[in-house]
């Protein structure tokens, strides 16, 4: 077996660069298979609403209480398929027009202090440490502010749900000469979330159910709605790393580019004016 430290760097660059590519293939047959991928989501919620009512309507249940906890259930197995639905039709809409964007200058500071408040608690509760960075005040990008704050709390609130210790970091690097703000999330999920690059919607595994028993989207689903919403803002999501088994680092880095506002200079000889 080579032990040549080069030979297994460059070993574990290809792992990751495989997983990338997978990704980077799902996202860009998102919407050519876009019913088939939906059916992944539903299936769960389906599957486990029929079966419980199989039970309920079969008489097995040993008594009314028993009964009662399964119509329960069956009760939220049909809201988790309702709150898939509202989710993937609102981006639908967006996507066809029928909701308009409001693409317009957002202070990229604001939005960023929003979504920190929006997850600070979340990853306290869990104990888990997260740092989002500072942004210069001055960087404006062009975005609708709704989407974009609901994208980026997505791609942070995806590695909590997933995390039993470690980091998440985001942080901001401006590039004028490309005319885009790169958005960097880091964070150290378990190497076994991506351990099947090509099923990528697979159910958030709920490290503690008594935790959040809130409907969630799967990580990959999750990820190909915000791609869609950041291409609909002309801008991309890329997954430039993951952690692979026995791997020294397990930090996942997702990039986020959206256009910088470039402020209007004044043409030569009409300063002033």
């Amino acid at each position: 077996m080579d032990s040549n430290p080069e030979v297994l760097a460059l070993k574990e660059k290809l792992k990751q660069a495989e997983v990338a590519y997978h990704m980077a293939a799902e996202m860009s047959q998102f919407k050519a298979g876009f019913l088939a991928r939906i059916s992944h989501e539903l299936r769960s919620p389906l599957n486990s609403l029929i079966g419980l009512h199989q039970i309920i309507l079969s008489d097995l249940c040993e008594d009314p209480a028993e009964e009662r906890e399964f119509v329960a259930q069956a009760h939220t197995s049909a809201l988790k398929m309702v709150a898939l639905l509202d989710e993937i039709l609102k981006v639908a809409r967006t996507e066809y027009g029928t909701n308009q964007l409001e693409i317009q200058p957002v202070q990229l500071a604001q939005v960023l202090a929003q979504v920190y408040d929006l997850t600070h608690l979340q990853a306290a509760n869990r104990n888990l440490r997260l740092q989002v960075m500072p942004a210069d005040p001055e960087i404006y990008v062009m975005a609708d502010h709704r989407w974009l704050r609901q994208v980026l709390v997505n791609l942070v609130d995806t590695p909590l749900k997933l995390m039993e210790e470690g980091n998440i970091t985001v942080s901001v690097h401006p590039d004028a000469a490309s005319g885009y703000v790169r958005i960097l999330i880091e964070d150290e999920r378990p190497a076994s979330t991506w351990g099947d690059p090509v099923d990528l919607l697979r159910s958030v595994p709920e490290i503690d159910k008594s935790a959040d028993e809130n409907f969630t989207l799967s990580p990959g689903l999750t990820l190909l709605i915000c791609q869609t919403l950041l291409e609909l803002m002309k801008g991309c999501l890329e997954v430039l790393a993951v952690p692979s088994p026995g791997a020294e680092s397990n930090m996942t880095r997702i990039q986020c580019s959206i256009p910088l506002m470039i402020p209007q200079t004044p043409l030569l000889g009409q300063e002033g004016k």
